[in-house]
This record gives structure tokens, C-alpha cells and sequence, in this order.
């Protein structure tokens, strides 16, 4: 029989959450939580913590993985796409037990909704319940589990239409940026956030000698009926797309009403968390800094596109002029990783989810101060990817893609606007910062489409070409 470790590995090397695709990975070790499940009860239940290695010879950290195991006797029905493998297991009397990922187990899921309401406390693993002001959620002790499909790093379960729970798969020691934030502007009362209605918190073996201690779930409100910003921004371009002579603002699915909200909402939450959690500033030696990483990550980035070549120097003009910029700049936290895709169109309004910041980033990048103008950047973005993204069924049509920069002129516009009554300050009239916030997302979303999305390369390119001519 394979080794248990070289089944963990090849399940782990097939799913979406695994971050280790891009090289040749090796997962080293296998390490346990206590036992979720009562003794005796089957299927038996805890936290796997899977270690992996990158390629021979490099220099990159072990990596810790969380995979949530369930152990069955015998094979489980429906329950094939989430099987890790199959084994004799020490811990339960040398049993042959087939082995499944926990969260896709709806015999296993209950353990984290009852350790949570219940605020358990097991060796290693710490269960937290919060009552958020004025909340009226309550969750059924019976509730089902259901994954979402939608999760790219993460695994999400709802339960009972009333809860959803947020696995974390890749670990890393300390306070994680979406509990932290998240439960922050909860207990300020902001109701722009789905309320945070509890967590689990764990500590694993560190590769080397020691423990580590992080965020291993959050529980929070799920937020029915609700749209992703995406799907609802893209169902506005197909309609205009489909009515080719009208212009944006003539369509019926015109979506800059809601863009204008979604900006006053973004403000508002930026408000909130300045309040909840501090200010700094960043003095203009900081700036040079932050200019001189984008321009390296510029130069390296033109190094491998070649496409991206002929734009090196006018995006560079904005890094030189970030680096020169003589004016202090208010920092606090925010997003990090804002896009449409990071919002929620509900029936009270919009809500922000998702805090965790950049998931190739560290946690401590990604819990460092900001400013609000790196949000602002990347839903701007976002809007563009929006209106181009559908231009593939429609090229050579130069009207269609004349009216798709149309509707991201005007949703930027109206985002911008938005922000700006509720913030006080408009982003546009610091072109320096956001031109130099725009043009480092662009460099990113250069570097991504080539290796992920070629057919969408020329998406940030064109973005690309016009921050460099301005």
C-alpha cells in the first residue's frame, strides 16, 4: 500500500487551496490535533497538519497546510472526491480506516459548529462563540454543512442557510488579518461586514523544534440572497454588450448606481477601521521604499512578458514620482486584496468580505498599515476587468470595445464619487499615489495572466499602455 504521506501529498497536489502548484513539492510530515470526536465514535475526527518542502535546492520555508481528517471503517458513501487515502492507523488500535477530508464529511462538520457554540477547549485547540451587538443569528445545533465552490485558498461551509464557516488551509503563526479586522469592525457595531459570530484557534508543531499558534476558522453570518460584486458587475456589461448602440448610462442594467453605494460603503468601512484599530503615516523615506519594491517588481516583470517591455518606462515615471513625493501619507489597515469579487450585493446593501489580504503575501505584509488609496486602486481595476473580460466573444467588434472602456470610465467615476462624499478626500486628486498604486496592480495582473490566463494578457496591458502615456 502507498504510504500515507505519499496519498496526503497527491490529494493535497489536486485541490484548488493548495498553493504549491507552480514547482516540484514534497509533503515531509503529517502532524495531529487531539481528537474532535468523542472515543469510540466513528467516523473518528481531527485536524491534520500537512508539512511541505519546496524544490530541491531552494531556500523557501516549510510550509504548513491545515486538512480537517475524518476516519471511516469502511468506504463512505459519496464521499470519493474527498478521499485523502486509505490506511491502518496507529492512533485508533492499527484499524484499517479510509480517510477523508473532514469538511466535505457531513458526519464530521458538526464537531467545529458545536466546538465553537459551545466554546470547547481541547488540548491544542481552542473553540471561541461571539455575540455580536445586536445580532439575531442563532444557529441550529442540527444544521447541515454545504461547501462552497467558490473558495480559491480557503474552504467555506454554510450551515443551515444561517452561518458560514471559513476554513483557513494555509497556516501561519499569529493573528490572522480577516479575524482580527473582521471581528473588529464587529464589535464596533458596522454593519458593512457579515458579523463575526465566533473563531478556532489551534497550535501545531513547528518544523524544526517549538509550537506555533494561529487562527484556524471563522465562524460569521452568511449573507443569503446575496450577489458577488463580480457576477453583478458582468451581468450589467452583458447588457449593454447586448444593446451595442445604446450607451452605458442608456442601458436598463446600468450598474453605476451601484458602483456610486459600493464606493460609499469602501469609505465608510475605511472609516471604521481607522477608528477601531489606529492610524500611522508614512513619512516620505517610507515612500521611497515602497517606490523602489514596485519598480523592482516592475523590472522583473518586463524581464520575463516581453509584452510589458514597452511600458517599463512610463510606469516607472510613476514609481519615480512616488519616490519623490514630499507630503506625509495617513496609513491604517485596510483590504489588501479589494476587488469586486470581495463584496457582497445584499438586500440591505453592501457588504465586505474577505480581509485576509494577498494570500502570496506574509502575514506580517499582510497585516501591515496601508493606505486606503491601494483599495481604491484595486477595485478601480477591478471595474476594468469587469468590462473587458467578456470582450474575447466580441473581438474585432471595436464598438463593443469602445463601449466596454465606456462602462469602466463611468463605474470608476462613480465609485470615485462615492468615496469620496462619505470619505471627505478624493483618490483623484492624489494621481501620484494612485497612478503608482494602479500601475504596481498592473504589473501583478501582467505577471498573472501570462502564467494562468494568457487569452486575458491583454487586459492589463492596455491598462498598462495607458498609465504609461498619462
Amino acid at each position: 500500500m502507498t504510504s500515507h504521506l505519499d496519498q496526503v501529498q497527491s490529494f493535497c497536489a489536486s485541490q484548488r487551496w493548495f498553493g504549491e502548484k507552480g514547482h516540484d513539492v514534497h509533503v515531509e510530515a503529517l502532524a495531529t490535533s487531539a481528537w474532535l470526536s468523542d472515543a469510540g465514535a466513528w467516523p473518528a475526527v481531527r485536524i491534520g497538519f500537512v508539512y511541505c518542502s519546496g524544490p530541491p535546492g531552494a531556500e523557501s520555508p516549510i510550509r504548513v497546510y491545515q486538512l480537517p481528517l475524518s476516519y471511516h471503517r469502511e468506504p463512505a458513501d459519496n464521499l470519493g472526491h474527498a478521499l485523502v487515502g486509505e490506511w491502518v492507523e496507529q492512533d485508533l488500535d492499527d484499524t484499517e480506516v479510509w480517510v477523508y477530508d473532514a469538511l466535505h464529511d457531513k458526519e464530521a462538520t458538526p464537531y467545529w459548529l458545536d466546538g465553537i457554540t459551545h466554546d470547547r477547549q481541547l488540548d491544542g485547540l481552542e473553540f471561541h462563540s461571539v455575540q455580536a451587538p445586536d445580532s439575531t443569528v442563532e444557529v441550529p445545533e442540527d444544521a447541515q454543512s454545504l461547501v462552497l465552490t467558490v473558495e480559491q485558498s480557503n474552504t467555506s461551509l454554510v450551515f443551515g442557510d444561517v452561518a458560514l464557516l471559513k476554513v483557513f488551509r494555509r497556516l501561519e503563526p499569529g493573528s490572522n488579518p480577516g479575524v482580527e479586522i473582521e471581528s473588529a469592525l464587529t464589535e464596533a457595531g458596522s454593519d458593512l461586514v457579515p458579523a463575526v459570530l465566533g473563531s478556532a484557534r489551534g497550535r501545531w508543531p513547528r518544523a524544526g523544534g517549538g509550537t506555533d499558534t494561529g487562527e484556524l476558522a471563522m465562524l460569521t453570518a452568511f449573507q443569503r440572497n446575496a450577489t458577488d460584486g463580480w457576477s453583478f458587475a458582468t451581468s450589467s456589461v452583458r447588457d449593454l454588450y447586448a444593446e451595442a448602440d445604446l450607451h452605458a448610462e442608456e442601458v436598463g442594467g446600468d450598474f453605476a448606481a451601484e458602483s456610486h453605494r459600493l464606493g460609499a460603503s469602501t469609505a465608510q468601512v475605511h472609516s471604521e477601521l481607522a477608528k477601531a484599530l489606529g492610524t500611522d503615516v508614512w513619512e516620505p523615506a517610507k515612500l521611497v521604499e515602497h517606490a523602489s519594491a514596485m519598480q523592482r517588481r516592475l523590472d522583473h516583470a518586463a524581464s520575463v512578458i516581453p509584452e510589458l517591455e514597452p511600458y517599463r518606462a512610463g510606469l516607472g515615471r510613476w514609481f519615480d514620482a512616488l519616490a519623490a513625493y514630499d507630503q506625509p501619507v495617513t496609513v491604517q489597515r485596510i483590504h489588501g486584496d479589494y476587488h469586486l469579487g470581495q463584496v457582497l450585493r445584499t438586500i440591505d446593501g453592501w457588504k465586505l468580505i474577505d480581509f485576509e489580504g494577498e494570500p502570496a503575501k506574509s502575514l506580517i505584509e499582510r497585516r501591515a498599515l496601508d493606505t486606503p488609496v491601494k483599495d481604491v486602486a484595486g477595485m478601480l481595476r477591478s471595474f476594468d476587468y469587469a468590462a473587458r473580460s467578456l470582450l474575447a466573444d466580441h473581438q474585432g467588434d471595436q464598438q463593443i470595445a469602445y463601449r466596454a472602456a465606456e462602462w469602466a470610465t463611468r463605474n470608476q467615476r462613480a465609485f470615485c464619487d462615492g468615496y469620496a462624499e462619505v470619505a471627505g478626500t478624493d483618490a483623484r486628486h492624489h494621481d501620484v499615489l494612485l497612478n503608482a498604486f494602479l500601475a504596481d496592480k498592473v504589473v501583478y495582473e501582467v505577471l498573472y495572466e501570462a502564467r494562468n490566463r494568457p487569452t486575458w494578457l491583454q487586459i492589463p496591458l492596455s491598462a498598462a499602455a495607458q498609465l504609461a502615456e498619462q
